[in-house]
């Protein structure tokens, strides 16, 4: 992959101060935020989603590819020069998850889900994400002969996973050519809308900031029975409670954690029809979360290990599978120090916070990795509620103030107006 040679394409000058978004543009973007909230789409299936993105870049007459690993939209608006190029992004795929929020604009969609039917809702926040970007391109194309660059708008699908048995998101946006000559950006910018933070404030942090994402499955096999007589058979799903214990040991006990953070969740247990029958399996689904491969590989180890020995002292027999999700996001330490004062500067912007390393996870982190990157938290929590008690991004219950959608989109144009200082050498 190529870098800017230690950003030395620095920054000749301080860079300005981008004006605040007028209010017409945020009204706009509010109600585009509350029609992508109230009609949420999974991944891969965005299609109206991207059908309103790829109709308004067009209206804004950017070069426009739809279709980009199934349902992206790309949009490239040429400046007063062809360099720098730099590429923003946002995700708009939604999750399903059940909206409890008493909201005029609150999701009633539902969907098929691993083959269950489920409600779907933007819990994550991408529609605030996809409304500020699409205001990013709106307040840039209005300028576009006085910029001193070019901007690549990534829309992308997925970011959440693709379904199972597809492909999807970053890496597969990338495979299909969003980086390739003659448009591979000089760096990539995006934002994350954040509940731990009030709005006003900026989380940022230069290095590794975000967890890789990996997934397990345990299918636990034992022998079906009546449920009066469980000695008839082999109980899965007692071994399966055995397993969900001792895999919390991994962290709490082998891990050392003074070192780099790390987490293994089961995010699910499925297995039995009836109260009165003993299945014959039962499968388990989680999440591994880690900042370096050495720590994965030993949380992989430790999975399969306490997994296959405790199912086999209950004389029950398990298929254990990994998947590797995302990658560590990565902030370029350069660019982080370089576009940091601009950020603070923003419209809105009341504090600039240095996050620690997250444990969420972002599939930002293959673009970072093609072209040196920003990824920077926007507070959504409001004034009057204790961030570190508001439900998180994918709680049912979680709760955007919609002031982050003025502080997201000014903080980002002036991101990007400082970006396009930067001059190649």
């Amino acid at each position: 992959m190529r870098r800017l040679p230690l950003l030395t394409a620095l920054f000749c000058i301080a860079p300005p101060l981008a004006a605040a978004a007028p209010p017409e543009l945020l009204d706009q973007v509010r109600a585009w935020r509350r029609d992508f909230h109230q009609y949420p789409e999974l991944g891969n299936r965005e299609t109206r989603t991207a059908g309103i993105v790829a109709a308004h870049l067009k209206r804004l007459g950017l070069e426009v590819r739809e279709g980009v690993a199934h349902t992206g939209v790309v949009g490239y608006l040429r400046g007063a020069a062809e360099r720098p190029l730099i590429a923003v992004r946002a995700d708009m795929d939604a999750l399903p998850v059940r909206e409890e929020l008493d909201l005029p604009f609150a999701s009633k969609v539902q969907a098929e889900f691993r083959g269950e039917r489920v409600g779907v809702m933007h819990a994550c926040g991408h529609d605030a994400h996809t409304a500020v970007l699409m205001g990013v391109a709106a307040a840039l194309a209005g300028r576009r002969g006085s910029l001193p660059g070019s901007i690549l708008l990534v829309f992308q699908p997925a970011e959440e996973g693709p379904p199972a048995g597809e492909q999807g998101g970053a890496p597969l946006m990338l495979e299909q050519g969003l980086f390739a000559p003659p448009r591979k950006p000089d760096m990539v910018l995006g934002l994350h809308v954040f509940s731990t933070l009030h709005v006003g404030s900026i989380g940022v942090r230069a290095g590794p900031f975000m967890a890789e994402s990996d997934s397990f499955r345990i299918l636990v096999r034992g022998v079906q029975t009546h449920g009066s007589r469980p000695w008839g058979g082999v109980d899965p799903v007692h071994a399966a409670a055995r397993i969900v214990d001792g895999l919390q040991g991994i962290v709490s006990r082998r891990l050392d954690l003074t070192a780099a953070p790390a987490v293994v969740s089961v995010g699910a247990i499925k297995g039995g029809i009836r109260y009165n029958i003993i299945p014959a399996e039962v499968e388990l689904i989680g999440t591994v979360r880690s900042f370096d491969t050495p720590t994965r590989d030993f949380i992989w180890s430790e999975i399969r290990r306490i997994a296959e020995h405790t199912a086999q002292a209950h004389h029950a027999s398990t298929e254990i599978s990994f998947e590797q999700h995302t990658r560590v996001t990565r902030n370029d330490p350069v660019l982080t120090e370089r576009l940091r004062p601009a950020l603070a500067r923003a419209t809105g912007v009341e504090r600039v916070v240095e996050m620690p390393m997250s444990t969420v996870a972002e599939d930002f982190a293959y673009l970072a990795d093609e072209v040196p990157g920003l990824y920077f938290f926007v507070g959504s929590t409001g004034k009057d509620i204790d961030p570190l008690a508001a439900p998180s991004n994918h709680s049912p219950r979680y709760l955007m103030d919609e002031g982050a959608l003025a502080v997201g989109l000014n903080a980002m144009l002036a991101a990007v107006d400082a970006a396009l200082e930067v001059r190649s050498e």
